[in-house]
């Protein structure tokens, strides 16, 4: 077995080979999602390395919102001169890893698990970790009728996304540190875990099929708009309040043979978040009309405002917090320890933030040797 490779639990194998860290509303696998005339390629524009184009992918959610507004605003087109930025959807982590692996997609924005597990079972081969994204926006969010405090929980059903996803993982480590039992596989003990996609735990909620849910946004703030209450917000169990959401990644091919594409992506990333943390009210907005562009329907006001508050957009990937993530998942028994060596490769990041004037971002010990 290669030495940067974890080895998935036997009944647990088939399930972590998912490992979505989002099931949310998209346009599906490969969907084009389509920008606004700010986006179509400059006159005069030349292409970077004679590349004709770039294929970018991301997930339709708001911890995506940097590409989102990326796409939608026209900064990665702007970067890439007459190098066209083409963008595909998807509905979770996965998939979206298997276009990497195919060459469908040259560069993504993925949440840690699917990230971990494409990094792991390639044997550290596929994929880098070329930037940050995005912190927070995780909440347990139940309903108020049954639980009153945290530790009403215990007894009670609750929905994570998926076995072994990464809000599930966070669960099963919060529940564990309450000093309950819960088998990690079954998901049945002091507290019974319900493994929900994303796109019906809404549904089973209002239906009383669970009692509460961790869940990424904006389906914390569906749920909270449903009369739930928001019980805890992940970010206060992370030093500082941070921990990552959403990662940069780039197919190890593609980055050897196009850094100069790699490089503007990663200046349009910057220039986005800069720009998002300048003009918040408008770049929601913005946001969510991408959503909408690639959903067909946009969030409401109720759940797009909260959603957005409880997230940060930001340029560093918290290599440490990926770390703790997967140590987590060892921890509740979902996977043996993995060699994340090589996982991340923040030199262009660095390049970039220092052009800016920004400081340089850590890879805590886990960047290419």
């Amino acid at each position: 077995m290669p030495a940067n490779r974890f080895t998935l639990r036997r009944r647990g194998a088939a399930a972590l080979a998912a490992l979505p860290l989002f099931a949310l509303a998209a346009c599906g696998y490969g969907s084009e999602a389509e920008a606004d005339d700010t986006a179509k390629v400059a006159a005069g524009a030349e292409k970077i390395d004679g590349l004709d184009s770039v294929k970018i992918g991301y997930l339709g959610n708001l911890t995506h919102a940097t590409a989102l507004v990326g796409n939608q605003k026209g900064f990665f087109q702007k970067a890439l001169g007459a190098t066209k930025a083409e963008y595909a959807t998807f509905n979770a982590g996965p998939s979206e890893i298997e276009a990497l692996n195919s060459g469908s997609i040259d560069i993504g924005w993925i949440g840690p698990s699917p990230a971990i597990n494409g990094f792991t079972k390639s044997g550290g081969k596929n994929l880098r970790v070329i930037g940050g994204s995005a912190s927070g926006g995780v909440k347990l969010v139940v309903n108020p009728g049954k639980i009153k405090s945290l530790m009403d929980v215990k007894g009670k059903k609750i929905a994570t996304p998926q076995l072994g996803n990464t809000q599930d993982v966070a669960f099963l480590n919060w529940a564990a540190e309450q000093g309950w039992k819960v088998d990690p596989q079954s998901g049945k003990g002091d507290v019974t875990v319900v493994r929900s996609d994303n796109k019906v735990t809404p549904d089973a909620y209002k239906a009383g099929s669970v009692d509460g849910a961790w869940v990424p946004e904006p389906i914390a703030s569906k749920l909270a708009a449903e009369g739930g209450k928001v019980l805890l917000d992940e970010r206060t169990l992370w030093p500082d309040g941070k921990f990552v959401i959403t990662n940069t990644i780039v197919s190890q091919k593609f980055l050897t043979e196009h850094p100069k594409v790699v490089e503007a992506v990663l200046k349009a990333s910057v220039e986005t978040n800069k720009w998002i943390d300048a003009n918040p009210a408008e770049a929601k907005a913005s946001a969510n009309k991408q959503l909408e562009a690639d959903s067909g329907k946009p969030l409401p006001v109720e759940v797009l405002d909260p959603a957005w508050e409880s997230i940060d957009f930001i340029n560093d990937p918290l290599a440490a917090t990926l770390d703790t993530q997967a140590a987590h998942a060892v921890k509740a028994g979902l996977l043996d320890k993995p060699d994340l060596t090589g996982i991340y490769d923040l030199t262009l990041l660095n390049k970039v933030l220092k052009t800016a004037g920004g400081s340089a971002v850590d890879d805590a010990g886990l960047g290419v040797k």
